[in-house]
């Protein structure tokens, strides 16, 4: 390796340190310098350099890597909104709630026709698209569940009268002959179901539904269905 000045050698510690996802040790580094040079002299007047920079040269176990000056870490902070997708079964129950609301969860799965799994409701509840509405005067005192003003922000609705009508519904193929979904058809005066209601819990492996792709057909129908929704 031909002859380096000090300042050469500190820039050349500086680009290896920088190019590496990982911490550097001082045998590696000492490695990439010619024989002799003195690695802790070297790294110590590098770490002087950063010192007061947005940058850091840090220590991380038997290494070094630079990493952003622990001051600015609040700053440096983003919050992002993540596009959340929902099961079929989620999507069909917000439906049915949206739709007949105040429902207790017996009554969901008359409409749906299947037995409802205990995560589907947690998971709308923590969406903050449904909330409790009360208690049926019925033995046991089952809650009643309804949509949240989170629910008609998100899909871009005034109020409930502005949900989507039955020919918007068809047309945006969420009123279908689908296992599981008919007696919601029916209830929404489709005509009779024919479908044989399904014994087993589906809940746990319907596919995703991206809800993106069914908030436009919310958002755009202007169609007041106070006389369908329950």
């Amino acid at each position: 390796m031909k002859a380096m000045d000090r300042f050469q050698q500190i820039r050349l510690l500086e680009a290896v340190i920088f190019a590496s996802a990982e911490p550097v040790s001082e045998r590696v580094l000492a490695e990439r310098l010619p024989e002799g040079s003195n690695i802790a002299e070297l790294l110590e007047e590098l770490r002087g350099m950063y010192e007061n920079r947005g940058v850091r040269l840090i220590r991380v176990g038997k290494g070094v890597a630079f990493r952003t000056a622990a001051d600015l870490s609040e700053l440096m902070q983003v919050e992002r909104v993540v596009t959340r997708k929902l099961s079929r079964a989620a999507v069909e129950t917000l439906a049915i709630v949206a739709y007949h609301q105040p429902i207790t969860r017996v009554e969901i799965e008359e409409v749906r026709g299947v037995s409802l799994s205990k995560g589907t409701i947690d998971i709308l509840l923590e969406a903050g698209w449904v909330k409790p509405r009360g208690r049926r005067r019925l033995p046991g005192r089952p809650v009643t569940w309804g949509t949240t003003d989170s629910f008609l922000d998100h899909f871009g609705l005034e109020s409930l009268n502005a949900l989507p009508g039955v020919d918007e519904l068809r047309a945006a193929g969420l009123l279908d002959r689908r296992r599981g979904f008919g007696p919601l058809a029916e209830q929404l005066g489709l005509g009779e179901d024919t479908s044989e209601p399904d014994e087993v819990d589906e809940d746990e492996d319907e596919d995703e539904i991206n809800l993106d792709e069914i908030d436009i057909e919310f958002a755009n129908s202007n169609t007041d269905t106070s006389e369908s929704a329950g």
